[in-house]
């Protein structure tokens, strides 16, 4: 298993079945505090043009452009553009198409119910999923995990039976004891019904053969180094530095499984 705290690793890179022979990477600046050594990873390997679908609530959405055509807005600013971003860059050749249809507020019966327009018709090559807090924040006194459960199986059943080749990743929700969520009490109730979540999304993740990224596990770590305030602003919405460490776990973990 990759350690969390040394997560961007020199590789070789792979877009598009070419391979380049030199890594990417950033100028050498020492040991950073939590570990993340910069723009040096191993890129995923995609066909060429293959669609990409980011799909969650607020952390997702980050105000991206309603308007296709407005190609300076269309992706907001979460960690869905720093991806969209780097893999451009990074993998021109591959030509990838990368959509967000993030929803601030929205919780797993809402994209249940957008479903079908803003997931299945998008037709996408790969399905990367964030969402349970405002499940959480909704219902402190306890999600229902059976039906958060069941909605969540809904949508990854149609997407895999419209796309049996379809790829998917998953990521934990998460919560750091910052802004809103600083006092212990308050945030105790919000983290033990993000915990009730995260076993969910880790079995979602094998029985559909997911990639699964620990997202809590990415926070807690950066926090202990550093401080929760350094990475999410309200105990739920991330920073740009926070939006970073969310790029650069999804790049290591994606690029671990499809690299090959």
């Amino acid at each position: 298993m990759i350690d969390r705290r040394n997560f961007i690793k020199d590789s070789v890179v792979v877009a598009g079945g070419a391979t380049f022979s030199n890594s990417v990477q950033a100028g050498e600046s020492g040991t950073h505090p939590t570990g993340v050594g910069g723009c040096t990873y191993r890129l995923p390997q995609f066909k060429k043009r293959s669609r990409l679908l980011f799909q969650g609530d607020s952390i997702t959405d980050m105000k991206w452009g309603r308007n296709q055509k407005d190609r300076n807005h269309y992706l907001g600013h979460s960690y869905v553009y720093l991806i969209a971003a780097r893999l451009g860059v990074d993998m021109p050749e591959a030509h990838l198409a990368i959509y967000t249809r993030g929803m601030s507020g929205h919780k797993i019966k809402d994209l249940r119910a957008r479903w079908q327009k803003d997931a299945i018709e998008m037709k996408p090559d790969l399905l990367s999923i964030l969402i349970g807090v405002n499940d959480v924040g909704r219902n402190l006194d306890g999600v229902d995990v059976k039906k958060w459960e069941a909605d969540y199986r809904f949508i990854l059943d149609a997407s895999s039976n419209a796309h049996p080749d379809l790829r998917i990743v998953l990521l934990d929700p998460f919560v750091l004891a910052s802004g809103r969520l600083s006092n212990l009490d308050v945030y105790k109730k919000w983290r033990d019904q993000v915990e009730r979540l995260i076993p969910i999304v880790g079995q979602l993740s094998k029985d559909y053969n997911a990639v699964h990224i620990k997202t809590q596990d990415v926070f807690d770590n950066a926090a202990n180094v550093v401080s929760p305030e350094q990475w999410i602003w309200d105990g739920v919405h991330p920073l740009p530095q926070g939006h970073e460490l969310i790029a650069r776990n999804w790049l290591q973990e994606v690029s671990g499984r499809w690299s090959q």
